[in-house]
């Protein structure tokens, strides 16, 4: 097979520093897009890789996983899109397209594994895929998504993760309309969950630990911002919400927020503490309580959040960085401080 060496940023050891390498990419095969990255998100499962936190990461490694780019060269057996296109790709780049989950439509969940943008097995060269910190990306046309022409394209990029992580609970439980929603913690994630629980006609309730981010999530959309480390306001919320999206990363009292739950609500985990969080049986066996998870998004699931994104122009709150800056930001994400996600100007890699 055909391949091209592109211009990429990326780590070879998991103490080092991200810096400039040379990968190579698969030439387009017949049902291929090959894709010019504008911009890219910065997702703190990037960071995770890169330092191989969760563990067997394949060096070199290239994150990044919120692509957001125009469609440079096409196969011959493409009929989705053509040169010139606005196209993204999020956290997976292919599947085995033969299981049951595959089938359904949920190939999110393959269960033989699905293809993730960086860090797993590209099956045509059968090496390790890199991600989106690069000049270009080729990807099958079924697992690139198509970018709303009016919405700014640095914003769009975390709605290919943070979006569709936080979209997809919400539409799996049937958050709407005469829905009272709650969302734990306001970072990359619930951000996002505000915005899109609102504009879904939600009623939202930020839950949060920080009073300094109160008029921040009211800024968002919330309706009502409960402060979690208040007793009496958490007692004053106890049974009233209908589903909970819960966005936090670290370790918390998962039992204090699914006793806002009422009589068969639901709490779902989208953040990924480290350590496992005790659930006493009594916070869900008195109310009929569901605790679930979530993952990310099918890729119809992805194309439907950012067609609803287009209609309400909703996006992400964003800092623009430089390529360069990277290792920089990497530091900041460490330490909470980006409101609320870094996207990288991709033009900066050229320089």
């Amino acid at each position: 097979m055909n391949t091209q060496i592109v211009k990429a940023f990326g780590t070879e050891a998991p103490t080092e520093n991200l810096k400039p390498l040379n990968i190579e990419r698969r030439e387009v095969t017949a049902k291929d897009i090959e894709i010019e990255i504008l911009y890219c998100g910065v997702c703190h499962s990037d960071l995770h890789t890169a330092r191989n936190e969760w563990q067997g990461t394949i060096y070199p490694n290239v994150p990044g996983h919120e692509i957001v780019g125009r469609i440079s060269k096409i196969g011959s057996a493409v009929t989705k899109f053509k040169v010139g296109d606005l196209a993204g790709v999020g956290c997976m780049v292919d599947s085995c397209r033969d299981c049951e989950h595959c089938k359904s439509g949920n190939e999110q969940y393959c269960e033989n594994g699905n293809t993730l943008t960086y860090n797993s097995l590209e099956k045509h060269l059968n090496k390790q895929t890199f991600g989106g910190y690069s000049e270009r990306i080729v990807v099958d046309e079924d697992f690139v998504l198509r970018i709303p022409e009016n919405l700014d394209l640095a914003a769009t990029a975390p709605l290919l993760c943070a979006g569709i992580t936080t979209w997809s609970p919400l539409r799996h439980w049937n958050v709407g309309e005469g829905t009272k929603v709650g969302i734990v913690g306001i970072g990359g994630l619930g951000h996002m969950g505000v915005k899109l629980a609102k504009a879904m006609g939600a009623h939202v309730v930020v839950i949060t630990t920080s009073p300094s981010k109160v008029e921040d999530a009211m800024r968002l959309g919330a309706d009502e911002v409960v402060l979690s480390t208040d007793e009496e306001q958490m007692k004053a919320n106890a049974n009233t919400l209908h589903f909970i999206l819960d966005c936090v990363s670290a370790q918390h009292d998962i039992n204090s927020y699914l006793s806002l739950l009422k009589l068969d609500g639901t709490l779902a985990i989208v953040g990924a503490p480290e350590q496992p969080l005790p659930v006493s049986a009594f916070s869900l066996i008195l109310s009929r309580r569901s605790f679930a998870g979530s993952a990310i998004g099918s890729i119809a699931e992805t194309q439907e959040m950012l067609d609803f994104c287009g209609k309400h122009n909703i996006v992400s709150d964003i800092e623009l960085i430089k390529m360069q800056d990277i290792n920089t930001a990497y530091d900041r994400l460490l330490k909470g401080d980006v409101k609320y996600r870094f996207v990288i100007d991709m033009a900066s890699l050229k320089n």
